[in-house]
Order: structure tokens, then C-alpha cells, then sequence
């Protein structure tokens, strides 16, 4: 059975595959499928709406199995800012220093520092059945940046129990307390075991 991701990051895959490892369940990426949309507008005010908009809209497209996620950061004192406009914060087109420079003059003087990053994954079936799973990572966001590893935001959050940012921690300690590890771990608990019998019934 072809499970398809609704992405093009193969590191992003690499993750599920070792997660979705099921018999009889092969994983797709969105440019190993022809004739998919190149981009969803993710016009939704949810992580969980946008995820199910990109899993709806490429199942329907390619008649497969599909899942696809949104993720992003929210921080106490702005009232859950970025939040689904995490991507594109500082306007369009925008790159990721440049979301970071506007998120700290927001917060400039702030006490409070609070945040969490937030993950939702959706799952949908071609006949229209679909399911969710979120995980979220609390912490704070520091007054200036630190590491080099990670994208986003990463440089400037550190998860909470930890002294450095996830620009500052390997792949493997990121991915064990991240936003989205944990609802990857949680998207493979809950449906797994119910793919592994789709996957038995078309073999």
C-alpha cells in the first residue's frame, strides 16, 4: 500500500519512514506522485485546518492514502503570534532572519518569554475518512540568536529542561522533545496499526 506524504523535504520522509515502518506500507513523497498540485494555500486558521487542507486536497488528487502536516510557533505574550502566519511573519516573501528580526523587536521589553512550538498532523483516506494528531514543545524565546543548526526559529527557542536552542542541539536531541517528533510518535501509536491492515487488505 503507497502512503502518500504531502511534502518534498526528503529529510522529512527519511524521519517517517523509520516511524511508518510497517509491512507492506511504502511512502511516498509528493514528487514521486505526477500530476499533484505544487503548492496548497494554507488559508486555514488552525495548524490542524491547513494539515487537513494538504492532506484533503493531494488525496483527492492522486486517489491515495495521504498525510501531510503544519507546524509553527506561538508565543504567550502576543497572544499566540506568529501562530499559522509563522512562515511568512515578517510579509511575503520573507526569509527566516527576517521572521526572527521582527519576532524579537515584538518583544522587545518583554518580560514574559514564554512560547511553544505547535505540530499538527492529518491523515485521509480516498473515501473520505480523516484523523488528527498534535504535539507541541514549550519554552522561551531568547533576546538574540544562538547556534547554526535547524531553520526557522529554531535559534532563538530553547525547549524547555534544556540550556540551548534547537539551532544549538543535534538532529537526535531535537527530534526527541520537538513539536513534531512528538506528533509524529503519536500519528504512528495511533495509526499504525491501522494502516498495517489497510496495507494487508489491498496486498
Amino acid at each position: 500500500m503507497k502512503l502518500l506524504i504531502a511534502t518534498r523535504n526528503k529529510h522529512k520522509l527519511e524521519e517517517l519512514r523509520q516511524l511508518f515502518d510497517f509491512p507492506g506500507l511504502a511512502l511516498l513523497a509528493a514528487d514521486e506522485v505526477p500530476g499533484l498540485p505544487e503548492d496548497v494555500v494554507e488559508d486555514a486558521d488552525t495548524f490542524e485546518g491547513n494539515a487537513l487542507k494538504k492532506a484533503r486536497e493531494l488525496c483527492h488528487a492522486s486517489g491515495l492514502w495521504t498525510m501531510a502536516d503544519d507546524s509553527g510557533l506561538e508565543v504567550i505574550a502576543l497572544g499566540g503570534a506568529p501562530g499559522v502566519f509563522s512562515a511568512r511573519y515578517a510579509g511575503e516573501p520573507c526569509s527566516y532572519a527576517d521572521n526572527n528580526a521582527k519576532l524579537l523587536r515584538e518583544l522587545e521589553g518583554a518580560s514574559d518569554r514564554r512560547a511553544r512550538f505547535r505540530c499538527a498532523i492529518a491523515l485521509c483516506a480516498p473515501e473520505g475518512r480523516e484523523w488528527t494528531v498534535a504535539g507541541e514543545c514549550p519554552g522561551m524565546i531568547l533576546e538574540r540568536s544562538r547556534g547554526m543548526a535547524g531553520f526557522g526559529y529554531d535559534p532563538l527557542f530553547v525547549p524547555e529542561g534544556f540550556d540551548r536552542t534547537f539551532a544549538e542541539l543535534d538532529a537526535a536531541a531535537k527530534n526527541s522533545v520537538s513539536h513534531r517528533g512528538e506528533a509524529m510518535r503519536r500519528a504512528a501509536a495511533a495509526w499504525g496499526g491501522m494502516l498495517a491492515a489497510e496495507a494487508l487488505m489491498q496486498a
